[in-house]
């Protein structure tokens, strides 16, 4: 199938490991001109370098913190300026940390909406301009499982991401006439450092081995295993597609059937 993705061009943001790299990575792959971002300068770099070596695409990094509106306007303006437009935006965002009700406090809560929720806002207002004047707009973001079926223990988590749940529904209406898709994808338990940083708070919290955490975990997921990063990209290269062009507004899991959730 010919995805119609070669010259398009990207934005990837939180895209130096984990789903954001293996995202930008399948894009890449399909030749889609990128630039992505992190907070790190040398660790973007070091990502951009990679996907160089792996596809031939034209890639750069740019260190940009998704907490700052300014950061994510440099990013898509750097992408404008040296791609000449811009049809695909993937937000991305570290997953704020876990906690109950009770342990989070005020700064906490105020970090997460901006960390999360008001960072798609941010990403959204800068992008959508340029996707309209190209007639073709994508924009992507990587939530959570939560989306669906609130995760216990993480609370900051599963609020903001309803959150931007509901503004991709809304936002998809409003722009849909522009040929502007806009699409929310919440990944279960994918083999990320961020999985590994959970089941260690688990670990801790619990008092039990790392070990146990992960096996209790894995009995939860019907296909009995972690999800692969690709596995993962494969999805949202699929989503910023021709293919996919009649599809907007959606919120989909990817976990292996581990949701008990109805659509």
């Amino acid at each position: 199938m010919n995805l119609g993705l070669t010259g398009k061009r990207a934005v990837v943001f939180a895209a130096s490991r984990g789903l954001g790299y293996a995202c930008a990575l399948g894009l890449a792959q399909e030749g889609v001109k990128l630039v992505i971002a992190s907070r790190d300068q040398a660790r973007i770099d070091e990502a951009a370098a990679k996907i160089r070596a792996e596809t031939g695409a034209d890639v750069i990094g740019v260190a940009a913190d998704v907490n700052t509106e300014a950061d994510i306007q440099k990013v898509i303006a750097t992408c404008v300026e040296r791609h000449g437009g811009l049809e695909i935006a993937l937000h991305n965002a570290g997953g704020p940390p876990p906690g109950g009700f009770e342990a989070i406090n005020d700064a906490q809560w105020l970090t997460a909406f901006n960390q999360n929720l008001m960072s798609f806002v941010w990403v959204s207002r800068a992008a959508l301009p340029h996707m309209k004047q190209s007639n073709y707009g994508r924009l992507l973001t990587i939530a959570s499982s939560s989306i669906r079926q609130p995760i216990p223990n993480l609370i900051l988590s599963n609020v903001m991401r309803a959150g931007v749940n509901a503004m991709a529904k809304s936002l998809a209406r409003e722009v849909a006439q522009h040929n502007v898709l806009v699409h929310v994808v919440g990944p279960g338990r994918i083999g990320t450092e961020r999985i590994e940083e959970l089941d260690r708070a688990q670990a801790t919290r619990s008092n039990t081995s790392l070990d146990q955490v992960r096996q209790a975990s894995m009995s939860q997921i019907p296909m009995g295993r972690l999800g692969e990063p690709a596995e993962f990209a494969n999805f949202i290269v699929f989503l910023a597609s021709e293919a996919a062009s009649y599809m907007s507004g959606t919120a989909t899991l990817i976990d292996g059937a581990a949701s008990n959730a109805l659509p």
